[in-house]
C-alpha cells in the first residue's frame, strides 16, 4: 500500500491527505511573509521600500530552486509510478547535485548584480543602502535555500507531505520568532535592524534543510541519495531541465513583472512602488495556500500518468481546480471587505493607505479567474509538460500584463496598472483551458 497508494486511494481523500499538510505549511509561510514585512515596516518606510526592491531577486532565487525542484518531483514521481525505483533514485541524487551547483552560482551572481539592480529603480541613497545591507545577508543563505527546496520536492515526490509540512513550518516559525529579536535587539541579542530580518530568514531556511536531512538519515525512503548516482547523465539531466527550466521561468516571471511595473509606477510616485510591494506580500496569504493544493497535486498527477491511470489524472485536476477556486473566492471577499485595514498593517502614511486600498480593491477581482490558470500550470508540470505551462505564465506575466499595464497607465494613470491585473487574469484563464486541453489531446 505504501508503494501504490497514489493510484489506489479514492481521489478526494488522496488529494486532501497530500495537499492539506502543504496548505497548512504554506499558510504559515504566508503568515511569515506578512509578519516579516510588518516588522521591517517598523524600522522605516524606506526599509519597506528597500525590501520591495530586493524582492524580485529573492523571488528569482526561490524560482530557480522551486522550478528545478518541480522537474525533480515530476521525474521521480513518474519513475515511481512506472515501477523504476533505481531511476527514481538517480533522478533524486542528480537533482540534488545540480541544486548545489545552482546555489553556488546564484550566491555569487545575486551579490554582484544587487547594487546595479537597485540603482535601476531608485536614486534614494538611504533606500539603496538598506537594500544592499539586507540583500548581502539574505543571499549568503542561497545554497541552503536550493538544497532545502530540492529535498522538499524529493519528499513530496514519494508522498511524504507531512515531513515537508513540519520542515517548512519549523523554518517559518523560527523566522517569526527571530524577526523581532534580531531586528530590535531583544534580550542578549544586538539590534541589527534590516540585517536582522535577513538573518532571521536565512536561519529559518537553514533549519528547514537540517530537518529534511535528519529525517532522511533516520527513516528509509523509497528513493535513495547516493554518490554513485551523481555520475552525470545527459539524458537524465535533459529530462530534469526539460521540466525544470520552464517551471523556473514560470516562477521567475513575477520578478520580471514586478520590475517592469516598478518602472511604470516610478513615473508617478514612489508611493505606488511601496503599494505594489505591499500587495505582493499580502497576496501570498491567498496564493501560497492555493499553491499547497498544487504541490499536493503534482506527484499524484505524475505517478498516475506514469502508471497509465489517465481517468484519475482528470479527476485529480477537477477536484484541485474546485479547491483552488474556493480559496481564491475567500481571498477576494477578504480583500474587498478589509482593504484599508490590510494596507494599514504596513504603512501609516495616509496617501499610501488610500492608494493601496484602491489598488487592492481592484486587483483582487482577478483572484477567482486566476484559479484556472494556476491549476492548469500545476497540472501540466505534474504531467511533465513544462513548455505548455510556461506559455500560460508568459501570458499572465509578460505578453498580456506588461503591455496592458503600460497602455492603461497612459489612460488612467497608476490606477490603470491595477486594472491590468484582473483583465489579464480573465484572458489567461481562457487561454489556459485551451492550452491544457490541447496538451492532453497530444
Amino acid at each position: 500500500m505504501q508503494e501504490t497508494f497514489m493510484k489506489e486511494r479514492p481521489v478526494l481523500p488522496l488529494i486532501l491527505s497530500m495537499a492539506l499538510p502543504m496548505v497548512i505549511s504554506m499558510m504559515v509561510n504566508s503568515l511569515y511573509n506578512i509578519v516579516d514585512s510588518f516588522f521591517v515596516a517598523q524600522i522605516s518606510e524606506e526599509a519597506m521600500t528597500a525590501l520591495s526592491l530586493v524582492y524580485p531577486i529573492q523571488n528569482f532565487i526561490n524560482a530557480v530552486g522551486i522550478g528545478f525542484g518541480v522537474g525533480m518531483n515530476a521525474v521521480i514521481a513518474f519513475f515511481l509510478g512506472a515501477g523504476e525505483k533505481e531511476e527514481a533514485s538517480r533522478a533524486a541524487s542528480s537533482g540534488m547535485g545540480l541544486a548545489a551547483v545552482h546555489g553556488i552560482v546564484l550566491t555569487i551572481g545575486s551579490m554582484v548584480v544587487l547594487p546595479v539592480f537597485l540603482r535601476a529603480f531608485t536614486q534614494d541613497e538611504q533606500v539603496l543602502e538598506l537594500g544592499i545591507r539586507y540583500g548581502i545577508v539574505a543571499f549568503a543563505f542561497t545554497l541552503s535555500v536550493q538544497l532545502g527546496i530540492g529535498l522538499e520536492k524529493v519528499f513530496q515526490a514519494v508522498g511524504w507531505m507531512k515531513v515537508s509540512m513540519v520542515s517548512l513550518m519549523s523554518g517559518c516559525i523560527l523566522n517569526i520568532l527571530l524577526d523581532p529579536v534580531l531586528i530590535f535587539g531583544l534580550g542578549p541579542f544586538p539590534e541589527m535592524g534590516i540585517e536582522g530580518a535577513a538573518l532571521a530568514t536565512g536561519l529559518g531556511q537553514t533549519a528547514s534543510l537540517v530537518i529534511y536531512l535528519l529525517v532522511y538519515w533516520k527513516k528509509p525512503m523509497p528513493v535513495a541519495l547516493k554518490k554513485t548516482y551523481l555520475k552525470p547523465s545527459c539524458a537524465l539531466a535533459k529530462r530534469l531541465y526539460a521540466i525544470g527550466i520552464p517551471a523556473v521561468l514560470n516562477l521567475a516571471l513575477p520578478s520580471l513583472l514586478i520590475s517592469a511595473l516598478n518602472a511604470i509606477l516610478a513615473a508617478y510616485s514612489g508611493v505606488y512602488i511601496l503599494v505594489l510591494g505591499i500587495y505582493y506580500k499580502l497576496q501570498t496569504f491567498i496564493y501560497l495556500p492555493a499553491n499547497g493544493f498544487i504541490q499536493g497535486m503534482r506527484p499524484i498527477m505524475g505517478y498516475n500518468y506514469g502508471a497509465g491511470a489517465l481517468d484519475r489524472v482528470r479527476k485529480v485536476f477537477f477536484w484541485v481546480l474546485a479547491l483552488c477556486g474556493a480559496m481564491m473566492a475567500v481571498g477576494m471577499v477578504i480583500c474587498l471587505s478589509l482593504p484599508q485595514a490590510l494596507m494599514g498593517l504596513f504603512t501609516h502614511t495616509p496617501q499610501a493607505i488610500q492608494a493601496g486600498t484602491e489598488a487592492l480593491s481592484i486587483i483582487c477581482c482577478g483572484f477567482l479567474p486566476s484559479a484556472i490558470s494556476v491549476t492548469c500550470c500545476g497540472a501540466l508540470e505534474g504531467l511533465g509538460k513544462g513548455v505548455p505551462s510556461l506559455l500560460i505564465s508568459l501570458c499572465r506575466y509578460v505578453v498580456v500584463m506588461v503591455p496592458l499595464a503600460f497602455l492603461f497607465s497612459k489612460i488612467w494613470g497608476a490606477t490603470g496598472v491595477w486594472h491590468a491585473f484582473w483583465v489579464t487574469e480573465l484572458a489567461a484563464a481562457g487561454l489556459s483551458v485551451w492550452i491544457y486541453r490541447r496538451a492532453l489531446r497530444r
